[in-house]
């Protein structure tokens, strides 16, 4: 297709995302009329290098990248995330009830701005950058302390055997996903209060009846999910001490050891890419819709849930058909063999720097309009005239989109940041392999596969960052 032709439609994608913007508080990537293919290239490139220069690094330095250094110990601050949480429970019931009787417009009411731009853009990329934040601000443990403080719900009624895994949790995760991108209207106030109030509750109930601890760990898909992300943060306080190192040091340490955990990580990646290719041209053409005559959400319910699910169903199967390839040819003709299973679960670990990493690039143009918008939402939550944080007329500006510096800086960082998951990622999955393997040589052979899968999902990433976009 010539050149002209593609930033054409390049261009028809901007329009019709600018014309959304201010209709939508979850809206997606945003349409850089930029020479992709330059970017796209070098980042295949980085991570490519990646891979041969650790084929011939040496085993230490190899796992060295990923060893931590212990500094001071922190004071005991274990009872204070009682009192957090009770305040991040007000604050969440101070949204719903906002939900109900602020604007209906969800780019003026405080609910949907928080929960989709300030939580979900924002606090997951947080959490996986300063780490477990969620410890201190998870809405539920402070009720559930002191519900728990009284004699007859000091016992949980039922147990969660160990042998359950996250499953619950990836189901009900898959559900949000289901939610988030295939309902009509997820970013409506008052939609969103009812289903945010009832997961609250079924959250609450289950951990009443079969324990905190073990329905958060089991059955709480965002604790799992944000448990998951702290893990890759450069710092961390176990033991209250203070230790750090590259990110995703934590993830080599603490090996995943249970195939739920390793279908949850997959999982996420899954729906991340799937969100970054649904509604683009590209998906909206295989489903036989004019991109720029996209009749709404309501008409593709069911071809969106049935794409999420495929999706899911091909990356694991893909990752799967890599690691047992790896597997295959690192173990022919040496007595030690390492099983599949075996290298699939650890393995799964090293894919957690790029969902991340593409949370944020994919996110991160939306982000930038609707935090401003969740600003102004703040000082007028009832749309009613105040200025509660003195910020006086406040207008909404998106006119970094309109020049090309700003434009190429906002593409770069986000380019820099799916790249930089993936060189993360092809570190963290090597010196995994050089422990499962325990030689150089069989750690390399086994990599090979994956390799290729994440040069290419570099490849994939990068591409649905930049591709136009029909809704």
């Amino acid at each position: 297709m010539p050149n002209r032709l593609i930033q054409s439609v390049a261009a028809l994608g901007v329009l019709i995302y600018t014309s959304k913007a201010t209709a939508h508080t979850s809206e997606q990537g945003f349409v850089l009329l930029l020479p992709t293919n330059v970017y796209i290239v070098a980042g295949v490139m980085a991570v490519a290098l990646s891979v041969l220069i650790l084929a011939v690094l040496p085993d230490r330095l190899n796992t060295g990248l990923l060893h931590s250094k212990g500094f001071f110990q922190l004071p005991d601050f274990s009872s204070t995330n009682v009192f957090t949480s009770l305040v991040s429970l007000a604050i969440l019931a101070t949204l719903l009830v906002i939900g109900i009787i602020g604007p209906h417009d969800p780019l003026k009411n405080l609910l949907p701005l928080t929960i989709w731009t300030i939580w979900w853009m924002g606090f997951v990329c947080l959490q996986g950058v300063l780490g477990n934040l969620w410890h201190w601000v998870n809405p539920w443990t402070g009720i559930y302390h002191l519900l728990s403080s009284t004699k007859k719900m000091r016992q949980p009624l039922l147990n969660i055997p160990d042998s359950t895994g996250v499953w619950p949790a990836m189901v009900i995760y898959i559900l949000f996903s289901c939610f988030a991108l295939a309902d009509p209207a997820p970013e409506d106030p008052l939609r969103l209060m009812v289903v945010v109030s009832a997961y609250w509750m079924l959250t609450l109930i289950g951990m009443v009846v079969f324990g905190g601890n073990r329905w958060l760990k089991h059955c709480e898909c965002f604790t799992v999910l944000l448990n998951l992300m702290a893990q890759l943060s450069t710092i961390s306080s176990n033991n209250k001490k203070v230790s750090i190192g590259l990110p995703g040091w934590q993830l080599f340490h603490n090996p995943v050891v249970s195939i739920s955990s390793a279908m949850f990580i997959l999982t996420l990646l899954a729906i991340g890419s799937f969100d970054g290719l649904n509604e683009t041209f590209f998906w909206l053409s295989l489903l036989g819709i004019n991109p720029l005559e996209f009749p709404g959400r309501s008409a593709v319910i069911f071809q969106t849930i049935g794409g999420l699910l495929l999706s899911i169903i091909l990356l694991i199967a893909c990752f799967a058909l890599c690691v047992w390839t790896g597997a295959l040819l690192a173990n022919r003709g040496y007595e030690h063999r390492v099983s599949f299973v075996s290298s699939f679960m650890p393995l799964s670990a090293s894919i957690l720097p790029i969902a991340l990493a593409y949370h944020f690039a994919h996110f991160l143009t939306a982000f930038l309009v609707n935090v401003q918008y969740t600003l102004a939402a703040a000082t007028d939550p009832l749309n009613s005239g105040h200025d509660l944080l003195g910020i006086g007329k406040f207008y909404v500006t998106t006119g970094f989109f309109n020049t090309r510096d700003t434009v190429k800086l906002i593409w770069l960082t986000q380019a820099a940041a799916v790249v930089a998951g993936h060189v993360l990622s092809v570190i963290l999955a090597h010196s995994i392999a050089i422990r499962l393997w325990q030689d150089p040589r069989r750690a390399v052979l086994s990599q090979l596969p994956l390799a290729v899968f994440m040069i290419l999902y570099t490849l994939l990433g990068l591409s649905l960052l930049a591709a136009p976009r029909g809704a």
